[in-house]
């Protein structure tokens, strides 16, 4: 009869879930690189919602693409969910190579990055790079671009020193991307002509009647500038801190809910962290993927423990 009891003991003992390791104290606090554009603010803004839940207390910074880089490489910096490739591939590229920085995932496909112009600019005959010359005068000689040291800027500039498609007499403005938009808008609602740096996820895709240029000899990546959003860490992040990268590993955004975030953002005047944490409430089935086999900072059940921290 004992002998019947302890086996009846072991068989329900065996069938419990698998107790799951705390993470260690030094992986409690990651630090995250938001370097100020919309949609990494967004998408961080998102992902320290879901740590916050778990028991981590992420920090955020905002810091420049270049210094982005350098952070990761130092380990200053731990995650950097705004790789854009292949724009930012000369400074990556060579970083996980030399095995200093770690490329976890792809956390956003179908993105889009080049050179746009409002719809009438386009009808009017603007639809590939090689028309950009020809319109010089009715664009001021000037092409809008984003914060100075971008991966944007950069290969802007080159296509002007080179004097890629006769563009060499024309003249960037670098500026934030709330004063490069605010110029499009001017624009478009002067019914005037502007050339500028955009991109999808964006609302300004949305917001504004706009068209993207085809036929830029691939000078903003293959397909006239299709993008892939890459998840970096520092080395040896994910050995370090396996439920944290976890969770980096099954973390992804999609074009149309990154529109939709930073529409509450830019358009509705939301704070980050208020919009990013509306749209978790209305898709929660996200969390589902988000949270697979991930856990809690002290290894209990991370999907539970983030419905009842955000009410769901």
């Amino acid at each position: 009869m004992k002998r019947k009891i302890a086996a009846t003991f072991l068989a329900s003992f065996a069938i419990l879930p698998p107790a799951h390791a705390a993470e260690p104290d030094e992986c409690r606090a990651p630090s995250f690189s938001d370097v100020g554009w919309t949609d990494i603010t967004a998408t961080t803004s998102a992902t320290a919602i879901v740590l916050e839940a778990l028991g981590y207390e992420p920090e955020v910074q905002i810091l420049s693409v270049a210094v982005t880089f350098e952070s990761l490489k130092q380990g200053d910096t731990d995650i950097f969910l705004g790789n854009w490739m292949p724009l930012q591939e000369p400074i990556q590229k060579p970083l996980v190579q030399a095995g200093d920085i770690e490329v976890v995932r792809a956390n956003l496909e179908d993105a889009l990055i080049g050179f746009a112009v409002p719809t009438k600019t386009y009808e009017a005959g603007l639809k590939t790079y090689a028309d950009i010359a020809r319109f010089k005068d009715q664009l001021g000689g000037q092409i809008y671009g984003i914060e100075a040291g971008s991966s944007a800027n950069t290969t802007i500039l080159k296509m002007i020193s080179d004097n890629s498609f006769d563009l060499g007499d024309f003249e960037l403005v670098e500026s934030s991307e709330q004063g490069m938009l605010a110029q499009v808008e001017r624009a478009i609602g002067s019914d005037s002509d502007i050339l500028f740096f955009g991109w999808r996820p964006h609302p300004m895709n949305v917001r504004y009647d706009i068209e993207y240029l085809t036929d830029g000899n691939d000078l903003f990546g293959p397909k006239d500038g299709a993008a892939t959003v890459l998840t970096n860490t520092r080395k040896g992040l994910s050995a370090e801190c396996p439920n944290l990268g976890a969770f980096l590993a099954n973390l992804a955004f999609t074009v149309e809910a990154e529109d939709v975030m930073m529409s509450y953002i830019l358009d509705e005047g939301m704070d980050p962290r208020d919009a990013a944490t509306r749209w978790i409430k209305e898709n929660t089935a996200v969390l589902d993927g988000w949270l697979q086999n991930v856990t809690t900072v002290d290894g209990q059940p991370g999907l539970d423990a983030v419905k009842a921290e955000l009410d769901l």
